[in-house]
């Protein structure tokens, strides 16, 4: 076992005035310091939780020794969005883990959590996904009761051209142009908030791959190499096959759009057996089968990083902001994990997935 190392040096004024707990772990995943708001968090002095392990302390709904080892070995920040993080007797909260190797000891990690809300002072909490639940389900109604103006408005505009000489007719043919952009948008809130559950059964990862492949090749992904890099091995997951294949296609369309003069996207599958969540029920639950959407664009612009799945943040200008969210929703409710890491250069969106369940073979 790695010998302990501690008190780790920090910048005493900037430390202690991070405003969220913040935590530097060691390669054995033990604290080495807890700034003065990780220690409100934990009901602990910071003497007191040096050396300890981390996660003895923290309950966090996310493969964290995972994350830690994936930050260490690419020596870049990881961002682990909408978790449940819990400590002691304290209520579940909402929070948003970031991951940060030190410059100057790459072994050590920072560890901050951002919570999305602070618990009432009833000990309950509101997290993001419960507000952004209420943001759709206002934007869900709001949509269904402007499509049916804005078809008046765009039917109008046409009468309205047909009588104008043809110089005359940019006004018009704007207006219907941007209808038509409006309730395609107010069409991508309806199917954002009308997402049925998913119908789950055996599906092979590789065939709604390649079927989203496929379809992005002949449209918004022309102007892209796509290049596969499959583990031919993998079993079976659990998920609805459409479902599937629309983060699948929506992950490239993501990757594809951050390109527009064209580049390279990856599709990675392989197999780790190490990869476990803590389901809601308490119970640890694996997700082996792992898919990586790498691209080679610009990145994610560092000020929506931690935010990158929640619905109406975009990077791109008139981007809806609802394709990532999406997303992460199918993900959610197929009991897997998603996460992003974001350099120039390297963008990997990563799903895990659990396996299928095995058929019980009956008695003879």
């Amino acid at each position: 076992m790695m010998p302990y190392r501690a008190p780790y040096p920090v910048p005493g004024v900037i430390w202690a005035s991070l405003p969220f707990p913040t935590l530097l772990i060691d390669p054995a995943a033990r604290i080495l310091e807890a700034n003065p708001a990780a220690e409100t968090f934990l009901n602990m002095s910071a003497k007191a939780l040096r050396g300890q392990r981390a996660f003895d302390r923290l309950s966090i709904d996310a493969p964290m020794q995972d994350a830690l080892a994936r930050a260490r070995a690419n020596q870049s920040p990881l961002n682990i969005n909408d978790v449940e993080v819990t400590s002691g007797d304290r209520a579940p909260v909402q929070c948003t883990v970031h991951l940060a190797p030190m410059h100057d000891n790459p072994d050590v990690v920072m560890l901050i959590l951002s919570p999305r809300e602070l618990a009432d002072r009833l000990g309950r909490s509101m997290g993001a996904k419960s507000a952004a639940r209420s943001a759709i389900g206002m934007a869900e109604m709001l949509a269904h009761e402007i499509k049916n103006p804005l078809a008046g408005i765009s039917g109008a505009a046409q009468l309205l051209a047909m009588n104008l000489p043809p110089e005359d007719q940019e006004m018009t043919d704007l207006i219907v142009e941007e209808t038509r952009r409006i309730v395609k948008l107010l069409e991508q809130v309806e199917q954002f908030g009308n997402l049925r559950p998913p119908d789950r059964r055996p599906v092979n990862i590789h065939d709604a791959l390649d079927r989203a492949r496929r379809s992005a090749l002949v449209g918004f992904a022309a102007h892209m190499t796509i290049a596969e890099d499959y583990d031919p091995s993998l079993p079976p997951t659990f998920a609805d096959n459409d479902q599937l294949m629309q983060v699948f296609l929506n992950l490239i369309k993501n990757a594809a759009e951050a390109n527009p003069k064209g580049g390279t996207i990856r599709l990675h599958t392989f197999y780790d057996l190490s990869l476990r969540v803590r389901r809601k029920d308490g119970v640890s639950a694996a997700l082996p089968l792992q898919v990586e959407i790498i691209d080679d664009g610009p990145g994610i612009k560092p000020e929506i990083a931690a935010n990158i799945f929640e619905p109406f943040v975009s990077g791109r200008e008139n981007g809806t902001g609802l394709g990532l969210a999406l997303v992460s929703k199918i993900i959610s409710d197929h009991e897997g994990w998603i996460s992003v890491e974001s350099t120039p250069g390297r963008t990997v969106f990563r799903v895990s997935l659990p396996m299928a369940p095995r058929e019980k073979k009956e008695a003879p």
